[in-house]
């Protein structure tokens, strides 16, 4: 079976990057791992902060894709170690997260959006869904922990 998430007030939505569970980073707090992950896009301090300090994830994400904007030159060999980081930091933190990753048992995780197919399944299962997977690696890195 696929569990399909996307929108965070639906079922499985605090799989999404844009729930309302922050995480710590080096004393700082990060409202969303959507404002994290986009902010690690630069290297400048100030532009991290101006991501950090987004209203909502959705302006986070909005200025994380502006291509006027220098993303670091590593970005690509980095971005899904980032992202799993990020995703680690929030079941180690919130355990309604983690104990939802648990109860999903072998099933399929998606990200569910024709919006990317990258991180999701491209709302047609063409994409990627990066996310999902890196998901699915945590529930079972988690299970061999317990």
């Amino acid at each position: 079976m696929k569990i399909l998430f996307l929108k965070i007030a639906e079922p499985y939505g605090c799989f999404s990057n844009f729930s309302k569970h922050p995480i710590v980073v080096n004393g700082k707090e990060w409202k969303t791992t959507e404002a994290y992950y986009q902010a690690q896009k630069y290297e400048d301090p100030e532009l991290q902060e101006k991501v950090r300090l987004a209203v909502s994830p959705w302006v986070a994400a909005q200025i994380g894709r502006d291509p006027s904007l220098p993303l670091r030159k590593d970005w690509d060999q980095v971005k899904e170690r980032i992202m799993k980081e990020a995703l680690w930091l929030k079941v180690s933190l919130h355990k309604e997260v983690k104990d939802t990753l648990l109860s999903t048992d072998n099933n399929e995780l998606m990200e569910h959006t024709p919006r990317d197919h990258y991180w999701a399944d491209g709302g047609d299962g063409s994409g990627k869904n990066r996310l999902g997977i890196l998901w699915m690696e945590i529930r079972e890195e988690l299970r061999k922990s317990i």
